[in-house]
């Protein structure tokens, strides 16, 4: 059989570090591709479609796309650049020929660059190299180029990987260049490097379809649709295939559409080769890592190993006393349903039944994995608690081992010591130091996971809001031991009933609130955090005792401080071992797991005991 190559097509994933502006350039191929009618009105981060996506500017699911260059077909993978989503990353680069890699004039190679270049390496995938935001005013393009070649060579690249070309780029303008000095209005540089540098999909046409699923998308008339990319033969409409599961076993399924991508619409086709990205409709088993195959000749392609989960959390049935009040779905069946569900999309993620039928132990890549998740089936009308995020360990011969993160903080001089200190605390060891840039210094650790639980806020208090944090999954180590959990108690509502200033402004004298008058509480809800190191009860309900005698201006002297609004991930981070954020769609609450006051202050004396 002849092997042939398919000139008119280049597949390709764009990989880099958050916020380096992998999906402003994506945009800015599909506007200057001519993707779009002249009159017709796009937004911005167009790639970026989900609503969380858009709020927090991340990308959290890889998008495909295909632009036209010069009779050529580039299909172009978005991918997230959180290291919690990594999983999304590594398999969509099994999808690609090549990557582009975007790095940012300024930052330099991130920890999140090393993970997924880590990743297209050992694939032997083909980079190009993209030197982003060119036009920031303290771009240093040519020192960040020097940066990059010393991760390639750190990494372990090839010689031929090691040759990569550069093209220096403004996403937000729209511009690339391949030397600093020259003119440039347009994309064009970028579109003729990728074309140039990118190989061509090749392989055998007449041989038996093969192709791997490598991402599931759903539509509530079609069902489950498949994508991936096709490595041997042809795909047909209506065709009869072959299901090569992971565990092994073949089972039969039929093709009752097919599409290929042109923009950011799917086009249905009649047939599709070699090397295209298509997604098919039709098979409703169908899951990630399975083989599309022919019927007579069924077989399986190897899938990407997926790295394991590193934390896990217990998420069960809300059982506070304002259960069932603001949720759509609140039982048990309707929980496991929705985590079942979320396995067949999200290949990181793990679900475990626990003895209690009421909850499921559900692991992922990272508080951010897990906590988008969380948001998710919050606006989706789902009501139900979640415990502390749990690091996961593990025993190699007879020895406890821990996940290990790789910690990279810009920060500001001034806030050196405070950083470093507030670290060693919690087993944090220094790799290295870079000395400042505008100020800042670059500092890297390597610290046990369980050591950036709850330390993000505290952080943002630290540096004033001036530091810069980005971690990454290391490794296993062996267990560094105690890590404090949080230095300072909770103010715990004593009774139930709705807050009122003047329960309020007694209660504000020990700590910082994070509810306002008129909030409903319930006994054993966290409605603060305490000043000093212990829990302590307030009355936030307690009403000002009446009396006929009316002092003049004495109720407008109580002034309350603002309350802090806590957002879901500084709820998880905040929370200790024995308390619960209880989600609902209209309201996130911490609580204490035991409600009752003295039930409560008993079971810790027999602790104490015990």
């Amino acid at each position: 059989m002849e092997k042939i190559i398919r000139n008119d097509i280049r597949n390709v994933a764009i990989i880099a570090h958050v916020d380096h502006g992998k999906t402003t350039l994506v945009d800015g191929m599909l506007k200057q591709s001519g993707i779009f009618r002249v009159n017709e009105k796009v937004e911005e981060r167009v790639m970026d479609s989900n609503d969380l996506e858009k709020e927090r500017g991340i990308t959290i699911l890889s998008k495909n796309t295909a632009v036209m260059y010069d009779g050529i077909k580039i299909n172009i993978v978005d991918t997230p650049g959180h290291a919690d989503f990594g999983g999304e990353v590594e398999r969509v680069l099994k999808m690609v020929d090549g990557v582009v890699l975007l790095v940012d004039s300024f930052e330099g190679p991130m920890p999140q660059t090393r993970f997924v270049l880590r990743k297209a390496l050992e694939l032997k995938l083909k980079p190009v190299v993209v030197i982003n935001k060119i036009d920031r005013a303290d771009a240093r393009p040519e020192e960040v180029i020097d940066m990059v070649l010393e991760l390639f060579i750190e990494l372990g690249a090839d010689d031929e990987q090691i040759e990569f070309p550069v093209v220096f780029c403004s996403a937000k303008e729209g511009i690339a260049k391949i030397n600093l000095s020259d003119d440039s209005n347009s994309l064009k540089p970028l579109f003729e490097t990728i074309i140039n540098n990118i190989p061509a999909p090749s392989g055998y046409i007449d041989e038996p379809l093969q192709m791997l699923v490598t991402t599931i998308d759903s539509n509530d008339y079609v069902g489950r649709i498949a994508i991936g990319k096709i490595e041997r033969g042809k795909i047909r409409k209506n065709q009869q295939i072959a299901v090569c599961g992971t565990d092994g076993k073949v089972r039969n399924g039929k093709i009752v559409t097919l599409y290929c991508f042109s923009g950011l619409k799917r086009e249905e086709v009649e047939e599709a080769s070699l090397g295209d990205i298509v997604a098919v409709s039709g098979i409703s088993d169908i899951n990630i890592g399975e083989t599309i195959a022919d019927v007579q000749n069924p077989e399986a392609l190897p899938f990407v190993n997926i790295d394991e989960p590193t934390i896990s959390m217990t998420f069960s049935v809300n059982d506070s006393p304002f259960a069932g009040r603001e949720g759509d779905y609140v039982t048990s069946r309707h929980l496991r349903d929705r985590l079942l569900k979320e396995l067949e999309t999200n290949v990181s993620l793990r679900v475990k039944e626990t003895e209690s039928t009421d909850s499921f132990e559900v692991s992922g890549r990272g508080e951010l994995h897990l906590s988008i998740l969380i948001e998710t089936m919050r606006r989706e009308g789902y009501e139900f608690q979640v415990s502390k995020p749990r690091v996961i360990l593990k025993e190699i011969d007879n020895k406890l081992y821990e996940p290990i993160e790789y910690l990279t903080i810009d920060v500001p001089e001034d806030f050196m010591g405070v950083v470093m200190e507030k670290l060693g605390v919690r087993k944090a060891e220094m790799v290295n130091m870079t000395s400042a840039i505008n100020g800042y210094v670059r500092l890297e650790f390597k610290i046990p996971a369980r050591g950036l639980i709850g330390y993000r806020n505290e952080f943002m208090t630290d540096t004033k809001g001036n530091g810069i944090m980005n971690h990454i999954f290391y490794g296993y180590e062996p267990f560094k031991g105690d890590v404090p959990e949080r230095s300072r108690g909770a103010l715990i509502a004593f009774e139930t009933g709705e807050a009122v200033t003047y329960g309020l402004y007694n209660a504000q004298e020990r700590g910082t609130l994070f509810i306002g008058p008129s909030t409903p509480v319930y006994q054993g809800m966290i409605v603060g955090v305490c000043s000093r190191a212990e829990d302590i009860d307030v009355n936030v309900c307690k009403k000002k005792h009446v009396s006929n005698m009316r002092a003049a201006g004495s109720d407008e002297a109580l002034r309350l401080t603002p309350p802090t609004e806590m957002s879901l991930e500084q709820c998880l981070e905040f929370i200790a071992s024995d308390e619960l954020v209880e989600v609902t769609p209209k309201t996130i609450r911490m609580r204490k797991k035991i409600l009752d006051t003295s039930i409560r202050k008993k079971e810790i004396s027999r602790g104490k005991n015990s």
